[in-house]
């Protein structure tokens, strides 16, 4: 396991004139304390390489926070550090944008869904489903699903309808329940972690990296459809999550039986 160093401040030969042992104090309890960095790393659910960053990430804060600490207030250090090393954490989350944001295109859409909605359906005498809008905004009824779960608007028994039927769908606040708020991060990272790998590489591959669902089906061996009405399961399980709703599955972390591998 590589060692997590401080750096010294000035000069080598004024370090060792004054602050060789401090030094030495504040990389010895970086490296009794680096399981701190980690789970806190670890808890925002990032997979992969993205994992990988955010340890860095809590390394630097707690590299910050192991030149800050004063032993002689009587503090302990982890409960000094853990502040600062999700400080850091939710400083690189807010920079880089590590929430779930759909990409311009889709949030476009989202707020044309919102405001199409209400009149159609006072146009049609009924709610308006996901086919309806698609026509009426001349858009695929897969990118249309997915708008409408970005907005928390998808209710999820909705996702297992065939798509030329759609799903009756509520109104929504165009700006949805995914705002880019750093308050909010660790809350998402917590429902992001339960979720399994397939999941999280879904949603990172789609809004972090940006790419088309057409590029992930081909990445991942899905049709178009497929990766569209998964992204909006995921959605959704996430809102329901967040919100501290009742997931629908059987307890034992399963879907339910017409959530089935076929429908997503």
């Amino acid at each position: 396991m590589n060692r997590i160093e401080v750096p010294g401040d000035g000069p080598a030969p004024q370090r060792r004139r004054g602050g060789d042992l401090q030094l030495a104090l504040q990389n010895e309890m970086v490296q009794e304390h680096r399981h701190l960095a980690e789970t806190a790393a670890g808890s925002y659910g990032a997979p992969g390489r993205e994992a990988a960053d955010l340890r860095q990430v809590a390394y630097v804060g707690l590299v910050k926070a192991a030149r800050r600490f004063d032993p002689s207030k009587g503090e302990h250090f982890p409960a000094f550090a853990l502040p600062t090393i999700h400080g850091e954490l939710k400083r690189h989350l807010r920079d880089n944008g590590w929430v779930i944001r759909p990409p311009r295109r889709l949030q476009d859409l989202r707020t044309a869904v919102a405001k199409t909605q209400p009149g159609l359906s006072q146009r049609l005498g009924r709610e308006a489903t996901a086919q309806d809008l698609a026509a009426e905004l001349g858009e695929p009824v897969q990118d249309i699903l997915e708008a409408l779960a970005c907005s928390g608007s998808m209710r999820p028994e909705s996702l297992d309808a065939p798509a030329p039927g759609g799903a009756a769908l509520e109104p929504e606040d165009p700006q949805g329940p995914w705002t880019d708020r750093s308050d909010d991060v660790l809350m998402l990272g917590q429902a992001m972690r339960g979720l399994p790998e397939t999941e999280r590489q879904l949603l990172f591959l789609r809004y972090f990296h940006e790419l088309s669902q057409q590029a992930i089906g081909e990445r991942l061996g899905m049709t178009q459809m497929q990766v569209s009405r998964r992204l909006a399961r995921i959605l959704v399980k996430l809102q329901m999550r967040l919100l501290g709703a009742p997931e629908h599955s059987d307890g034992k972390g399963n879907a339910p039986a017409g959530m089935n591998a076929q429908s997503a």
